[in-house]
């Protein structure tokens, strides 16, 4: 029997920094209540999130900290070309 109940919402959040690693990193995961606060931290913080059940099922059973396989590097390209084109409304951009 496979750990994960169907149609529990789960959420991981990925870094990339090309400077530190070969791949983007898994740098928090989980499911139920910890997924809902791992995507509201995200919109609260103006960071888009991308829905993918599938893709999220894959990379929640890695590791915090671990980078993602070479396997799913052609699925993340895929979400970083999506947010490449993704624009807030300019009432939303934020600044640092």
């Amino acid at each position: 029997m496979s750990q994960y109940k169907e149609n529990t919402k789960r959420a991981v959040a990925l870094k990339y920094d090309t400077n530190k690693n070969k791949a983007p990193v898994v740098i928090a995961s989980g499911s139920g209540f910890i997924a809902d606060k791992v995507v509201e931290i995200a919109e609260e913080s103006g960071i888009p999130v991308y829905k993918d059940d599938s893709l999220s099922v894959l990379l929640s059973q890695l590791d915090i900290g671990s980078e993602i396989p070479e396997e799913l590097f052609s699925s993340i390209v895929d979400i970083y070309v999506y947010f490449l084109n993704f624009k807030l409304p300019k009432d939303e951009v934020k600044y640092e």
